[in-house]
C-alpha cells in the first residue's frame, strides 16, 4: 500500500526482507530530489543561501515537526547534525567544577551512556542509574528516585532502544517528574518521533525533547532536533555562531549573547542536505494524509502478522517466550528478542542474513523493525524451519 513511496530503495534491494528499519530506515523517493535541491540552492545562492535556509527552509521544517508533536511554538526547535551534539549542549549548561548529579536509566543509547560514564570519572559528577526492568514498575521506580531530590538533570527515553518498551503516557510521566523535581528534564524521543503518536503540548514548557530524521522520520542521517522550553535562559558553554542569530547586529559586549528562541542551543555551520530531506519526507506524509497514528496502526498490523508467523514456525529461539514486550499497546516499532548469549544472537543473525533477511543485533538481543515499505504478504520466514 505504501511501497510506492520507496521505489528507489526497494529496487536497489530486491529480494531483501529489511527488518532493520528501526536502525537504517529506507528513505522515500522524494528525498532524492530534496538532496539535489540543496545542491541547486547552494549553486544558485552561494553565500546568500544562509538567508534562505534560516528564513524559509528552517521555519517551514520547524512547523512540520511542531505539527507532528503538537508543539505550540515551532521556533523553539533547534537543529544539529546529531543528538550527541545537543546532549553535550545540555550538559554544558552546568558548571562541571561543581557537584553535578544526573538521574537516568540503564537503557539509554550508547552515545549518552558513554558520555555520562566518562563525566562520572570526575569526583564532582554522580550518575544515578535506574533499571528499566521489570518494565511494569519502571515508571514508578524512576519517579520515586527523582523524588529523592538532588538531581540537576533527569534524562530518559520515550522508547528504549534495547527493548522497544515505551513510556505508557509521556505527558503524564513528565508531569509526575515535574511535580517532584526541579531538575532539567530531557527526553530522548528518537524511537518515538514519527513512530508513536506524541502530543507535547502540555509539557513543552518543561522538557527538552530530542530526536532526529535518521529513523522513523525517514530523512536519513545528519538532521537532529531539540524542542527547547520557551523562556529558557540556559547559557550552554558549548556554543557556536548559529546560537547568536538575532543578536548578530546588536552591540557587542563582554557578555556572550544567545538567541531568545530554541536557537540559543545551536552550534555552527552544518550541511543542511539532511534538513531538506526531512522536510521532503514530512511534507509527503502531510500531503498524503498519512498521520503518525495511521503509520502506527499499520506497523502494529505488521507486528501482529509477524508474531503469528513465528507461532506457526515454533522456532526454539525466535518465539514469544524470548520477546521483550511488556505491553504491545505501549511499545515501539521494533521487536527485541533476548537469547541465551551474544554468540547465539550473532550466529542466528548471520544465518538470517544468508537468506537475505536483514536484522539488527546488539549483545544478546536480536531486533526486528517494521515500516511502511513492508508488506505482510511478502514476509517469508520459512528459512527458520531449517535453523
Amino acid at each position: 500500500m505504501y511501497q510506492q513511496f520507496f521505489s528507489h530503495f526497494l529496487q536497489a534491494n530486491q529480494g531483501t526482507q529489511h527488518f532493520a528499519c528501526h536502525s537504517h530506515h529506507y528513505w522515500p523517493d522524494v528525498t532524492r530530489a530534496a538532496t539535489l535541491a540543496y545542491w541547486d540552492d547552494s549553486a544558485r545562492l552561494v553565500d546568500q543561501k544562509w538567508h534562505y535556509i534560516f528564513g524559509t527552509k528552517i521555519p517551514y521544517t520547524q512547523q512540520l515537526i511542531a505539527d507532528v508533536l503538537n508543539l505550540p511554538l515551532p521556533e523553539q526547535l533547534v537543529f544539529a547534525p546529531n543528538t550527541h551534539e545537543l546532549v553535550m549542549r545540555l550538559l554544558s549548561c552546568f558548571d562541571w567544577q561543581k557537584p553535578l548529579k544526573i538521574l537516568t536509566t540503564d537503557s539509554e543509547f550508547y552515545s549518552f551512556q558513554r558520555q555520562v560514564k566518562r563525566l562520572a570519572e570526575w569526583e564532582s559528577v554522580e550518575v544515578e542509574v535506574i533499571a528499566t526492568e521489570p518494565f511494569a514498575s519502571f515508571e514508578q521506580r524512576f519517579i520515586e528516585a527523582a523524588a529523592k531530590g538532588g538531581h540537576d538533570m533527569v534524562f530518559c527515553s520515550q522508547v528504549f532502544f534495547n527493548s522497544g518498551y515505551a513510556i505508557a503516557d509521556l505527558s503524564h510521566f513528565v508531569k509526575q517528574l515535574a511535580a517532584v523535581t526541579e531538575a532539567m528534564i530531557a527526553i530522548d524521543g528518537y524511537h518515538g518521533f514519527m513512530a508513536l503518536p506524541t502530543d507535547l503540548s502540555t509539557i513543552a514548557e518543561r522538557i527538552f525533547y530530542i530526536s532526529g530524521s535518521y529513523k522513523y522520520a525517514q530523512g536519513g542521517e545528519g538532521c537532529c532536533f531539540m524542542a527547547v522550553p520557551a523562556g529558557s535562559e540556559q547559557r550552554p558553554l558549548y556554543t557556536g555562531w548559529f546560537a547568536e542569530f538575532g543578536t548578530l547586529a546588536a552591540d557587542k559586549s563582554a557578555l556572550v549573547l544567545y538567541s531568545e528562541d530554541g536557537y540559543r542551543f545551536a552550534g555552527a555551520t552544518m550541511d543542511f542536505t539532511a534538513l531538506y530531506r526531512l522536510e521532503a519526507a514530512l511534507l509527503l506524509y502531510k500531503q498524503q494524509g498519512i498521520t503518525v497514528g495511521r503509520m502506527h496502526r499499520y506497523v502494529q498490523q505488521l507486528q501482529q502478522g509477524f508474531l503469528q508467523l513465528l507461532d506457526q514456525l515454533q522456532h526454539p529461539l525466535l518465539n514469544r517466550e524470548h520477546l521483550l514486550m511488556h505491553n504491545q499497546a505501549h511499545h515501539g516499532h521494533f521487536f527485541t528478542f533476548r537469547l541465551g548469549s551474544s554468540s547465539q544472537v550473532a550466529e542466528l543473525a548471520g544465518l538470517l542474513k544468508q537468506h537475505k533477511i536483514e536484522t539488527d543485533f546488539r549483545g544478546d538481543r536480536l531486533r526486528f523493525g517494521f515500516a511502511l515499505y513492508q508488506n505482510l504478504e511478502q514476509f517469508d520466514l520459512s528459512c527458520l524451519k531449517a535453523l
